[in-house]
């Protein structure tokens, strides 16, 4: 048997590595470009593909996966307030579009980034700087249907816009932190004022509540005392002792009771005058000649009327 021609191993050798090197793999939610002999040939997806070992390349790998870009911009409000917002532009690469997303744009983030900040610094100084985290939704909604009709036409689907930070300068924040301590202190003081005011009304109804019904008490009390003293003067009457003297002595009995009264509050600081022993004759005395005297008086006026 004849020896194998050691070219044919060496041919055999060079048509595996010349086959082998055609061969490539596509990862999952990646596109490959093909390009044969400078001219794009066509895209593969995802598996095992040959392309014509020395004729045809990979031109590029595109990701098919949602990306994120994120964009800071210093920008100046309505309000000449500067301040810097930070913008997350999310996208995908259309999978019917990887031709036009690979050639058509040298640097897709540069564009991007362009248009986003084209649009903030149109919308931004429009707005005060309240208006701007008021409305920073609105500026996002902006972005998104600049960049979507921009950007379509290069294979690029703008899924959102978010403005995802919103930094002042660090002076403008320590001021609006000091005005907004400011009011909240001043509300907490009209609150403040308020309970206060609640509480005098209520202290001022209360008093004048306790007034009405301690004169109220106080005029039930003499009402009593009236008629108590009415039936005293009659009782009096009717075992022979005139109306005069009924009411001497009847105040001369109140003057005792007081005295009593004053005798069993051992830390009573009242004085009362005159104080003497024969103090309540000399009162019964007086005050039957001063109601005699009255009723005298009282005649003579009616008399004299009479004769007139």
């Amino acid at each position: 048997m004849d020896a194998i021609n050691p070219i044919y191993f060496i041919l055999l050798f060079l048509t595996f590595v010349i086959i082998a090197s055609g061969l490539f793999t596509v990862k999952q939610q990646t596109a490959v470009l093909i390009e044969r002999l400078g001219k794009f040939q066509s895209v593969r997806n995802a598996g095992l593909h040959l392309k014509i070992p020395f004729i045809d390349r990979i031109a590029g790998r595109v990701s098919l996966r949602i990306q994120q870009l994120d964009v800071v911009i210093e920008t100046k409000t309505f309000d000449d307030v500067f301040v810097k917002l930070k913008v997350s532009v999310q996208y995908v690469i259309l999978k019917d579009s990887v031709f036009e997303a690979f050639y058509k744009l040298q640097d897709p983030h540069d564009q991007i980034t362009a248009y986003v900040f084209d649009v903030v610094r149109a919308e931004v100084p429009k707005m005060k700087l309240d208006d701007v985290f008021v409305k920073k939704d609105d500026i996002a909604i902006a972005i998104r249907s600049e960049l979507s009709e921009a950007m379509k036409e290069y294979g690029y689907n703008i899924i959102k816009a978010l403005v995802t930070d919103i930094d002042p300068d660090q002076m403008v924040k320590i001021s609006m932190n000091r005005i907004n301590a400011a009011e909240r202190e001043k509300t907490a003081a009209e609150y403040e004022g308020e309970s206060e005011r609640i509480k005098i009304v209520a202290k001022a109804k209360a008093e004048a509540e306790s007034k009405r019904l301690q004169g109220q008490g106080i005029a039930d009390q003499r009402r009593e005392i009236a008629k108590g003293l009415e039936e005293s003067v009659k009782v009096l009457n009717e075992v022979g002792i005139n109306s005069q003297e009924a009411s001497a002595l009847i105040v001369v009995t109140q003057h005792y009771d007081t005295l009593q009264s004053m005798g069993e509050n051992a830390n009573s600081n009242l004085i009362m005058l005159p104080n003497s022993p024969s103090s309540g004759s000399d009162m019964l005395g007086q005050m039957v000649a001063s109601f005699t005297a009255s009723q005298q008086l009282g005649e003579s006026l009616k008399q004299g009327k009479n004769k007139s």
